[in-house]
């Protein structure tokens, strides 16, 4: 169920069946300007479309200007506790606000700050964190935290649209994966507004990412959500590249080539872990959108690569290369790697046209009896 509103971040538009937007936040010191624009740059190189900077202290707000100017994508300031923060946020340009207006200091405030960001038409965003329930809510949030959540998101819901103000998404984050998951759920089905997912502190790489593959990928296939940040303790180019591949592996978004890989058995002529590395290492200078399947004997290689772009099956002493479901040719294993992206780069040249074909046309004994039977190069 695809949020009905939409804002406008910057340029970027979140919701209203737009495509799901990829964010990150910095690790900087918000007034090291230097330092905070550099990672933006690398945040923005690995495909992160809008980007939040923390802004706990007078300084931090003051470089906004800067960073804001500086910034290849919108700059969204996230703010706690203080609204002349979030005020000189919205004057110094940036693009949107994160705030809770539960901790922003009391009703009058966040009028304030809801007078100066419809002034500006900058939109916000507000909501929950399992970590930081109101105190009110702490009894139902001992029965169900994921109701609680929705609760405490909603009570910040009626106290914007009583002031008039409607332009913000929404977050209810945990980092209990079964909880945030029915939390966006149960939100999902109450408001009509974009909705910011996440797996709150959701860990290293290691777990975090699995953790935020299910929680987003989850809510994603059933049509829930705007807008996704993994939370990684982690570089944040980490998140992003995440990110990525959860909307990829739906089929959501396109960016760069994907990588099929088997996980190795008994079989394996060829070592198809150091195979498949070397393939994805130089996979990562692509931005084209194509996929490439690295086996590591013969047995399922013309099967899965039949519906890769491009693929490489192993053996001990030469190996086959694939594109587009045929077997191209039989070459020595030392120079697989070498001739398949060879391969690669002159389909590019050549404009990327994928022929019409069917999928798995051939069983895959009988394609690599084929293949076995072409002479070597």
């Amino acid at each position: 169920m695809a949020s009905e509103a939409s804002v406008r971040v910057g340029g970027v538009q979140i919701g209203g069946g737009a495509p799901v937007v990829v964010q990150s936040m910095t690790l900087t010191k918000t007034h090291d300007v230097p330092a905070t624009t550099a990672q933006i740059a690398a945040l923005a190189d690995a495909g992160c479309e809008v980007v939040r900077v923390a802004v706990p202290k007078l300084e931090d707000a003051e470089a906004l200007p800067k960073i804001v100017r500086f910034s290849p994508i919108p700059v969204i300031a996230d703010i706690h506790f203080n609204a002349s923060l979030a005020l000189k946020a919205i004057d110094a340009g940036v693009a949107a606000v994160r705030i809770n207006p539960g901790n922003i200091g009391g009703a009058e405030k966040v009028e304030q700050v809801v007078r100066a960001a419809k002034q500006r038409s900058t939109p916000m965003r507000i909501g929950a964190n399992s970590g930081s329930l109101p105190k009110h809510l702490e009894e139902l949030a001992q029965h169900d935290q994921a109701e609680a959540l929705v609760e405490a998101a909603l009570e910040e819901v009626r106290l914007l649209e009583k002031l008039d103000y409607r332009n913000f998404k929404i977050s209810v984050k945990s980092s209990h994966v079964p909880t945030m998951i029915r939390a966006y759920r149960i939100l999902a089905s109450k408001v009509p507004y974009p909705l910011h997912l996440g797996v709150t502190e959701a860990g290293p790489p290691s777990t975090g990412a699995i953790k935020s593959a299910i929680g987003l990928g989850s809510l994603r296939a059933d049509g829930i959500g705007d807008t996704i940040r993994v939370s990684l303790t982690a570089d944040p180019v980490e998140e992003v590249k995440v990110a990525w591949e959860i909307l990829k592996s739906l089929g959501l978004r396109e960016r760069g080539p994907i990588l099929i890989a088997c996980p190795s058995c008994g079989r394996d002529n060829v070592g198809v872990q150091t195979l498949a590395e070397a393939v994805e290492d130089r996979l990562s200078a692509y931005q084209e959108h194509f996929e490439v399947a690295v086996l590591g004997c013969a047995v399922n290689g013309p099967g899965e690569s039949g519906d890769a772009d491009f693929g490489i099956a192993g053996g001990r002493e030469t190996g086959f290369i694939y594109a587009h479901g045929k077997v191209l040719r039989k070459v020595e294993s030392e120079i697989l790697v070498d001739e398949l992206f060879r391969e690669i780069d002159a389909w590019i040249a050549a404009g990327m046209q994928r022929p019409a074909r069917r999928k798995h046309a051939k069983p895959a004994a009988l394609a690599m009896a084929e293949a076995s039977a072409i002479p070597l190069e």
